[in-house]
């Protein structure tokens, strides 16, 4: 069974995050950040990775440390349920439309890190969340997470499309990165034989 689940603690954040990489997408994500929360929600469903999180930060500041905290604890469960990544497919990539937005991901589950940002999210907020987050959690996740993730917005004038666009198609990605290639199912798939 892929599962993990990794409690991070820090003087700003406590955080709870398990994942089932074999899931349906069930979802039940808590962080105090109602749009964060759709937003994850949507990672699960559309990824078809089981994920539950917990998070309780000190959103009397902000939402920044719940949000990256949740990144980074989002990144380390995934690693974590991948192990040595014998035999998944490892790359994935999505083309996303939601409404005026388009979203294009790509990704590498290397285990080298590196985040290529190219969205440009046209207001500071939606509703309270504040839109620089959206970048803050996926450098997060990316970087603890051991992804090289490039993600590109082709279209967009509204701002919770564009955020939403970018969170399905990333999870699209992901979905088939961490699928299981049955061609190969017993293999680590680089010729470097680890990653």
């Amino acid at each position: 069974m892929r599962t993990s689940t990794i409690t991070r603690s820090t003087a700003e954040t406590e955080i709870s995050v398990t994942v089932n990489l074999d899931g349906t997408g069930i979802y039940d994500n808590q962080t105090g950040i109602g749009f964060f929360d759709h937003m994850l929600d949507q990672l699960a469903r559309h990824s078809l990775i089981d994920m539950a999180i917990r998070a309780k930060g000190d959103l009397h500041i902000d939402d920044h440390h719940t949000v990256e905290d949740t990144g980074i604890a989002l990144g380390q469960a995934l690693t974590a349920a991948l192990g040595d990544k014998r035999g998944i497919v490892r790359y994935g990539s999505c083309l996303l439309p939601m409404d005026d937005a388009q979203v294009r991901c790509a990704l590498d589950l290397s285990a080298r890190p590196y985040l290529i940002w190219n969205v440009d999210l046209p207001t500071q907020k939606i509703g309270t969340f504040d839109t620089e987050l959206v970048r803050e959690f996926f450098t997060a996740f990316a970087t603890h997470g051991g992804i090289t993730l490039h993600v590109d917005m082709l279209h967009g004038i509204n701002s919770h499309h564009i955020a939403e666009a970018a969170f399905k198609s990333v999870a699209r990605a992901l979905r088939g990165a961490v699928e299981v290639d049955p061609r190969k199912s017993g293999d680590i798939p680089s010729t470097k034989g680890a990653l």
